[in-house]
């Protein structure tokens, strides 16, 4: 089994040491102890076992308990700020996989009698599948197609889109409710950028109607007309593969390398760093226990004051001192 170690990070504040906060979780890594600067917190270090498994074609790691030993590490602040600030739509702005998308799929597939149901469970495992036609396509691959499904393949390919056609508009009436709302610090750091100068951009592999709707009547009609969206496919491949982040860069007129991402989960993360970028994960409710060694910063949120984890300065300071694994 091949060993992997992680850095998680109680603080009670990266900015504000002096006002006790609640403990909250990050990592950090860098590549030079003697260059971080003096104010420091404390770390715990944790050596976790990676298991490879494989499921609908995807292959993860699940990592063992922990070990955990006492280290150091350091946060700065930083007047560098990105170019670009880069988000992922599902899980970032908003949690909506297990109480949005996945009950619009189910709903889906009872309206159209296909016999499928995915529990909570079985849509954790979906989620490491890119995509939602993506995601459908696998799962009946694996499981076998409904009786009612078309058996010639481009059949097939439009079946699939008609049912996630169907999906999304059931989506984006739950989200026109606002019954799902924005995650802690999104609305804050994002406010924080346009007053900054810095590009805001939402990059996903969600039908570019749901995150539309996700931006527009959570973010508000001022910030969304200011927000660019890449979304769906408007790329050939999506996350793992970096085409979505590239072309933002491209699309922004800015370099990879001065953009910072917020993710929440490791296909996520992957596209972001073969995109050549700075990449912060805010777990969400399915993403908690992925493998995020490869990631820049780790915070259970972005979270707003008193409970700020993290601001753009921040994302600031990661480009300045380059931390890496």
């Amino acid at each position: 089994m091949a060993a992997t170690s992680i850095i998680s990070i109680s603080s009670a504040s990266l900015f504000t040491p002096t006002t006790p906060q609640p403990k909250t979780q990050c990592l950090l890594k860098h590549k030079d102890h003697d260059q971080l600067p003096s104010s420091s917190f404390t770390a715990l270090a944790s050596l976790k076992i990676s298991r490879p498994t494989t499921s609908f074609g995807v292959t993860t790691t699940t990592r063992l308990p922990p070990r955990r030993f006492t280290c150091s590490a350091s946060a700065s602040s930083s007047s560098t700020l990105p170019s670009a600030l880069l988000f992922d739509c599902d899980g970032v702005l908003v949690d909506t996989e297990k109480d949005g998308h996945r009950i619009s799929f189910n709903q889906t597939f009872q309206e159209r009698e296909l016999g499928v149901t995915w529990d909570v469970d079985l849509y954790g495992e979906l989620l490491k599948i890119g995509g939602g036609k993506e995601r459908m396509t696998a799962y009946f691959n694996q499981t076998g197609w409904p009786a009612n499904a078309p058996t010639g393949e481009q059949e097939r390919k439009e079946f699939i889109a008609s049912l996630h056609k169907q999906k999304t508009e059931l989506f984006m009436a739950l989200i026109e409710k606002k019954l799902l709302p924005l995650r802690p610090g999104v609305a804050k750091i994002i406010d924080q950028a346009f007053a900054q100068g810095v590009h805001v951009a939402v990059c996903s592999t969600s039908n570019e109607k749901a995150v539309s709707a996700i931006v527009s009547f959570l973010l508000g009609p001022e910030r969304a007309e200011k927000i660019k969206i890449f979304a769906g496919d408007v790329v050939p491949r999506k996350k793992p593969d970096p085409a979505i982040y590239l072309l933002a860069a491209s699309t922004l007129g800015v370099e990879p390398s001065r953009c910072v991402v917020v993710e929440d989960s490791a296909i996520g993360l992957a596209a972001a760093k073969a995109a050549g970028m700075t990449c912060i994960v805010t777990k969400s409710g399915y993403t908690a226990d992925e493998d995020f060694l490869n990631a820049d910063a780790v915070f259970d949120c972005i979270g707003d004051p008193p409970e700020e984890r993290f601001d753009l300065a921040f994302c600031g300071s990661l480009l300045e001192k380059q931390y890496v694994s």
